[in-house]
């Protein structure tokens, strides 16, 4: 079954072939039209307008705020509106000493991520870190594309204050046992604060927050098929009545004089100003495309795709494929390169074939460093690729690596 019906630029673009939805997901029209509603219909300021327009976006935006809690087992005030998973992660950056720096003058100053961490989850902490007097230390990987559990156990310690872990590799697919990670790090020291980065994982497979039993978790609207400029920050609740607040301004507040502010509670004082209220709106209905086809449909017919394009690229003369062999703990993002084409010139050439992926080191520049290469190429499905789409991928990468032979 095909889903690209769902996807009007899949008819605008009708010889697309669309590989890279790890860096942002095409967008069914419920969204589209859900953007296009609120500001042809619906346009107004929230939370504060005693107009029935206001009352009527409030009540939307709201509500999405409900359907995402739901969507990850949240309760509702434990879901923050931000800009993205890097505008989560920064937030939290900025304002976690409130809740570790009493660890801190115990002595517990390590922040553990992976050698497979986005730039998004390295750099703000590598800042803290340089600020703050924090101490960074790595999960490294196996040979099989994985990380090293063993190592894990003698890096996590009773010194560990934060534990930031991408669920999904952007650059690898590997999916990470993030639960494992979490209990591994509570054992170690109960005040630790967990985090995990669910840009590539929200899309692809269930996520039960609280079974998972972490402190924090972020994702993004736009690899969600949603829009862009919107982002989620899961928090519990008790943890984030501690922690302070990262904007300040209006409507995250209950009372102003010239010499002192009282915050609203959570959420509500996590978000100052006007939000993005139409892609807030215009997510939900994405979460709501999504269930409608149920995850347990999505990550079938991805693994249906990836178990098919790596029968194929495998067939492929001189190609270096960075996937690990455990099929069931990956996701539909692979990675490789052809000896003696750079990543970018075989994206470039792939461009005059109409078909669309992503080159180079994917925001993991030590990622890369480790793996000893300077970027790869990368695929990554959606729900609308088919296998039609694989067989036009290979059939060029046959052609140009023809040509490079010659």
């Amino acid at each position: 079954m095909s889903y690209k019906q769902h996807f009007p630029i899949f008819e605008t673009n009708k010889e697309l072939v669309y590989l890279d939805s790890a860096a942002t997901t095409q967008k069914p029209k419920q969204v589209i039209d859900a953007v296009t509603k609120f500001y042809e219909e619906e346009n107004a300021n929230i939370h504060r307008g005693l107009y029935n327009l206001s009352i009527e976006a409030t009540k939307k935006y709201e509500e999405a705020r409900k359907i995402v809690a739901e969507f990850i087992n949240a309760d509702e005030n434990e879901i923050i509106f931000t800009s993205g998973t890097t505008n989560s992660i920064n937030l939290l950056v900025y304002t976690i000493d409130s809740l570790t720096w009493t660890e801190k003058e115990k002595g517990k100053n390590e922040i553990v991520l992976s050698e497979m961490e986005h730039h998004s989850n390295l750099v703000p902490w590598q800042q803290l870190a340089k600020h703050f007097g924090y101490k960074l230390k790595f999960i490294p990987l196996t040979n099989n594309f994985e990380l090293d559990y063993n190592k894990a156990k003698e890096i996590i310690t009773d010194k560990t204050a934060i534990l930031s872990i991408t669920h999904i590799s952007n650059a690898l697919g590997t999916i990470n046992n993030v639960k494992q990670l979490i209990t591994l790090a509570k054992q170690k020291n109960p005040n630790i604060i967990t985090i995990i980065d669910a840009a590539q994982s929200i899309q692809h497979m269930k996520t039960n927050v609280k079974d998972l039993d972490c402190d924090f978790l972020a994702f993004s609207g736009h690899k969600t098929y949603g829009p862009m400029g919107i982002g989620i920050l899961y928090g519990k609740k008790p943890i984030l009545e501690k922690l302070r607040p990262f904007y300040f301004g209006g409507d995250m507040i209950t009372s102003v004089t010239l010499d002192n502010s009282e915050f609203q509670n959570p959420p509500a004082k996590f978000e100052a100003g006007t939000q993005n209220i139409a892609s807030v709106i215009a997510m939900a209905e994405a979460i709501k495309f999504i269930n409608n086809i149920g995850l347990s449909k999505i990550q079938q017919h991805e693994q249906e795709l990836k178990i098919y394009a790596l029968t194929k690229l495998k067939q492929i003369k001189d190609i270096a494929i960075y996937h690990s062999p455990n099929i069931e703990n990956t996701s539909s993002i692979i990675s490789f390169n052809i000896k003696g084409i750079h990543s970018h010139d075989l994206a470039s050439l792939l461009n005059d074939y109409n078909i669309a992926i992503r080159a180079g080191h994917h925001c993991c520049m030590p990622l890369m460093s480790a793996l000893g290469i300077s970027g790869t190429a990368r695929i990554s499905f959606g729900i609308y690729n088919t296998k039609d789409d694989i067989d036009k991928l290979c059939n060029a990468l046959i052609k140009i690596r023809e040509v490079f032979e010659k």
